[in-house]
């Protein structure tokens, strides 16, 4: 009897301590939870009446300006690329040489059959100069005299046609060397040296970039409010055609150059409803390249 009561003594010692343990315990988490969180902060920003400009925007595709191909006007082999691709080319620089040889040959013969013609003429010319005095005499007979005056208007045309050869020949001379027509960004070139080329051989392309052109399309309703816009603006100061335009490119940024519209293509496509807008934006730099798609943003119509 005498054990078993110390026994429950002893468990009754252990229970005091873990029972106050517990207690201390609760008490601390209802301490921390009596605790009020801090007052949320709020901030307040004066509501102010203002008029926000409304824009719309549109996707768009960026063309050159000018889109040169060029081609040469003779057939030959090519010799000689005289440009860097895509690097900026002048009008008149020449891009390509194709072998002068054989154009250099048609050139002198067709001097010498203007040399030929001019002497045949002079010939001819001296003829009837000796024989209009003999024919008027009646020494020779007349119809040699017409004859004569037959031959000399021969050998004029001989020269002439002989004269138009000569410059056809110097023509095909100076077109071995392909030139650029437009001030412009020139392309890959699609042909290599080696390579004959004829009127139907495109070797490269010259874009003329700066200003670029911007074409998107604007629905056919909104094409109709901008015709009914334009036409009660009395001194056209709102005008459609001519507004400022914002161009923003693929990666979020804004183009620091402002844009213009130019103008409206000819018919609205019939199968999308819509009428293609050609505006155009300065490129100093040349950094906008054809091709390249974006989004232009105006005051909503």
């Amino acid at each position: 009897m005498f054990k078993l009561k110390g026994f429950v003594s002893i468990k009754v010692l252990l229970f005091i301590p873990l029972v106050a343990l517990t207690v201390a315990m609760s008490g601390c988490g209802r301490t921390e939870a009596s605790v009020p969180p801090p007052a949320p902060e709020v901030r307040v920003a004066p509501v102010l009446q203002q008029d926000v400009p409304v824009y719309s925007e549109w996707v768009t595709t960026l063309d050159g300006y000018v889109n040169a191909q060029i081609r040469p006007q003779v057939s030959g082999y090519i010799v000689r690329q005289d440009y860097k691709e895509g690097s900026l080319v002048r009008k008149g620089q020449i891009l390509f040489e194709i072998d002068p040889r054989p154009f250099e040959a048609a050139l002198d013969r067709a001097k010498g059959d203007l040399a030929q013609a001019q002497a045949q003429l002079g010939k001819s010319a001296l003829d009837v100069e000796r024989d209009t005095p003999l024919a008027q005499a009646r020494a020779i007979a007349k119809s040699q005299l017409d004859n004569e005056v037959q031959a000399k208007l021969g050998a004029e045309a001989a020269v002439e046609s002989s004269k138009a050869a000569v410059e056809q020949a110097e023509l095909n001379l100076e077109w071995t060397k392909v030139i650029s027509l437009v001030d412009g960004i020139a392309g890959i070139a699609q042909v290599q040296i080696g390579n004959l080329v004829g009127p139907n051989s495109v070797l490269t392309s010259v874009s003329q970039v700066d200003p670029i052109k911007a074409f998107f399309p604007i629905s056919e309703h909104e094409y109709v409010l901008v015709q009914k816009s334009d036409a009660f603006s009395a001194k056209r100061t709102n005008s459609f055609f001519g507004r400022s335009l914002e161009l923003i490119l693929t990666d979020g940024s804004v183009h620091p150059q402002e844009g213009t519209i130019l103008l409206a293509d000819r018919q609205v496509d019939s199968s999308t409803g819509t009428i293609r807008i050609v505006a155009a934006f300065p490129n100093p730099g040349n950094i906008l390249r054809p091709g390249q798609y974006g989004r232009v943003r105006s005051r909503a119509i």
